[in-house]
């Protein structure tokens, strides 16, 4: 349902407009500058560019290769330089003012701790030293006027076997700012159900997990992910379009999983400009986000590398309304959504809601109806005779 309203909002709307991302790497959303930096101090002479323009092109290229593996190759660089209590708390912080300064008013930035271990810190340490780097960037957010709020999800990597561990991290840290787990990595011969023993320790402990599913592997991946491990959201998801036909009349059916996904509200963590990328999706018009939204899956629009895809939340939504011809309403809609899908406790998603999303909308839409009503105004006064 589009809004009655049917301009389509500015790219200055949709920056200003607030945000709700649940779908973030932190290793994939480095700034270039950053990655340089890290790599000096750190003595990684294996960088591809050391000038930080021809860095983020060189990210962008190698990611856009239509390839869920080689896009993953990427990472190599960006885990590299993130070995240190230091440089993971930079890249903490420097996320949450980068989110912020786009707009986003909550988000749920998610990190693999095993990955930064080479350095020598534990575990623990690592999950301290991201947890401090959120909370300064929310500081230096607020200091210049902009509010926003950053839960971290910790990563396992579906082809090693740590899961259990990482759960048992999350589930040790969820007071400190960690929110939920996840597992990502190659779908691909590394089924969900691997990692069985994590899910059910997280059910058991009542916490709350989210599975990379359905974006490069079809729909076993998200049946799976559903039913055997209990998945509370679809890492991308993108796939459930395989168990939706749409006739030549544009009569839509719906198969028994993909109806179950939306008769249970499981909110999908679609990402277009990666899935592009990744070959899930062949263009942004193509993109399975326009049947979803309008079939009312809880759909959600998300970055997932911002330095890799050179994405950010409002390049998602400027892409999609270009697309689809999205105006206001649509864009609260993908956000309510995001925010109902959260991890922190229900009157705070509720108060969020209420108090932040619906009254930046409402301001920005009152924006178009001013505008609107003085130029039909200034218009009329021209015409009369």
């Amino acid at each position: 349902m589009t809004s009655r309203y049917p301009a389509t909002p500015t790219a200055d709307q949709i920056r200003r407009a607030p945000k709700v991302l649940l779908h973030d790497h932190l290793d994939g959303g480095l700034r270039p500058g950053t990655v340089v930096d890290l790599a000096r101090a750190r003595g990684y002479e294996a960088l591809p560019e050391t000038d930080p323009e021809r860095l983020g092109r060189w990210f962008r290229e190698a990611a856009d290769s239509g390839s869920l593996e080689r896009y993953l190759e990427t990472f190599a660089h960006t885990c590299a330089v993130m070995q240190t209590r230091d440089a993971l708390f930079r890249v903490a912080a420097e996320c949450a003012e980068d989110l912020a300064d786009d707009g986003v008013v909550y988000a749920e930035v998610r990190y693999a701790p095993e990955q930064h271990l080479e350095g020598g810190l534990t575990l623990d340490e690592v999950v301290a030293a991201v947890n401090e780097g959120l909370r300064e960037g929310e500081r230096r957010a607020r200091a210049r006027g902009r509010r926003i709020r950053v839960g971290a999800l910790l990563t396992a990597m579906r082809h090693a076997a740590r899961s259990l561990e990482i759960a048992e991290l999350a589930n040790a840290h969820r007071d400190d700012g960690v929110v939920g787990f996840d597992i990502a990595g190659a779908e691909a011969g590394h089924p969900p159900t691997r990692h069985l023993d994590a899910f059910e320790y997280l059910k058991r402990e009542n916490n709350h997990f989210t599975i990379h599913a359905g974006e490069a592997f079809g729909l076993p991946s998200i049946w799976q992910a559903i039913q055997w491990c209990g998945a509370d959201r679809l890492g991308h998801g993108v796939r459930i379009i395989d168990d939706i036909r749409v006739a030549d009349d544009g009569t839509v059916t719906l198969g028994r999983l993909a109806a179950y996904v939306r008769d249970k509200r499981i909110p999908l963590e679609m990402c277009p400009s990666s899935n592009l990328q990744t070959g899930a999706a062949a263009s942004y018009a193509e993109h399975p986000i326009g049947l979803l939204r309008r079939l009312q899956f809880r759909v959600t629009v998300n970055t997932d590398n911002r330095l890799m895809s050179g994405t950010s939340m409002t390049r998602e939504f400027e892409l999609l309304t270009e697309a689809f011809g999205y105006t206001l309403d649509d864009m609260r809609w993908f956000t309510v959504n995001a925010m109902k899908s959260a991890f922190i406790p229900f009157d705070e998603r509720l108060a969020m809601i209420n108090d932040v999303i619906k009254p930046g909308c409402a301001e920005l839409k009152s924006e178009w109806l001013f505008r609107q009503n003085g130029s039909t105004s200034a218009s009329g006064q021209r015409e009369a005779p």
